[in-house]
C-alpha cells in the first residue's frame, strides 16, 4: 500500500472510533430506557389494579356494614317485643293468680252458706233446697274452673244463668264465665259477659278489673279506639283502683 494511503486510512480509523463507541452506548441507553418505561408501566397497571380491588373491598365493607346495622336494628325491635310480650305474661299470670285468691275465698264464703241453709227449719225447707242446689250447681262450675277444665266450666256456668236466672250470684257467674273464655282465647264471648257486668251491674266489687278486661278483649279483637276509651273511663270512675294505674300504662302502650 502506498504510505501515504496507509497513513490516511490510519487516520480515519483512529477518527471513526468514538463514533462507533458513542453510537454503541445511544442503543444501550435506549433500551435502559425502554425497560424503565416497561417497568413503569407494569407498575402503573399493577397501581391502578391494586386500586380497583381497594374500591371493591370497600365497597363490599360498606355492604357488609349496612347489612350489621340492619340487623342490630331487627335484633333491637325483637328484644322489645320480647320484653313486651314477657310483660304482658307476667301481668296475666298476676291476674290468674288474683283470680284463684278471690275464687277460694268466694268458695269458703259458699260453703258457709250451705251450712247455714242446712240448718233452717222445714218451713222454709222448699227455698233452703233451691238455695243449696244452685250453691252446689256453681260450686261445680267453678270445681271445673280451678281445674282449668274451662270448656266444662262455661258449660256449667251457661246452665246456672239458664237454671237461676234471678240469682244473687249472677254477676260472679258473668265474671268467671268471662273469665273461662278468656282463656280459651274466645275474647268475643268473654267481652259479652265482661260488659253485661258492666252494664246491670256498676256496683260488682270487682267492677274496675271487669272493665280493664274489657279493653283487653277490645284490643285482642283489634278495636284499639274502644280499647282506649274504655282505659280512660277506668281513669275518670275509678282513679285509686289497681286498675287505673294498668289502664294509664296501657293507654301509653296504644299510643
Amino acid at each position: 500500500m502506498h504510505p501515504l494511503r496507509f497513513i490516511v486510512f490510519a487516520i480515519f480509523c483512529l477518527t471513526a472510533a468514538p463514533s462507533f463507541a458513542g453510537l454503541f452506548s445511544d442503543n444501550e441507553a435506549r433500551q435502559q430506557i425502554q425497560q424503565l418505561q416497561a417497568k413503569a408501566a407494569s407498575t402503573e397497571e399493577l397501581l391502578v389494579k391494586l386500586d380497583a380491588a381497594n374500591k371493591q373491598q370497600t365497597s363490599a365493607l360498606l355492604d357488609l356494614q349496612t347489612l350489621i346495622d340492619a340487623q342490630s336494628a331487627d335484633l333491637r325491635k325483637l328484644r322489645g317485643q320480647i320484653e313486651e310480650l314477657v310483660h304482658n305474661l307476667q301481668d296475666a299470670e298476676k291476674r290468674q293468680k288474683d283470680f284463684y285468691v278471690d275464687l277460694d275465698g268466694r268458695m269458703r264464703r259458699f260453703e258457709a252458706a250451705d251450712s247455714t241453709t242446712a240448718d233452717k227449719t222445714s218451713s222454709v225447707k222448699s227455698k233452703s233446697d233451691d238455695s243449696v242446689a244452685e250453691n252446689r250447681a256453681l260450686e261445680a262450675a267453678l270445681g271445673f274452673y280451678k281445674a282449668e277444665n274451662f270448656q266444662s266450666a262455661i258449660n256449667a256456668f251457661q246452665e246456672f244463668l239458664i237454671n237461676y236466672p234471678k240469682s244473687v250470684h249472677i254477676a260472679n257467674v258473668r265474671y268467671w264465665a268471662g273469665n273461662a273464655y278468656y282463656m280459651l282465647r274466645d275474647y268475643k264471648n268473654s267481652l259479652d259477659n265482661f260488659q253485661v257486668i258492666a252494664n246491670k251491674f256498676d256496683t260488682y266489687p270487682k267492677i274496675a278489673e271487669v272493665m280493664f278486661s274489657i279493653a283487653d278483649c277490645q284490643e285482642l279483637l283489634n278495636d284499639n279506639e274502644a280499647a282506649k276509651a274504655t282505659l280512660k273511663q277506668i281513669s275518670t270512675k275509678y282513679p285509686n283502683s289497681d286498675a287505673a294505674a294498668k289502664a294509664k300504662k296501657e293507654l301509653a302502650n296504644l299510643k
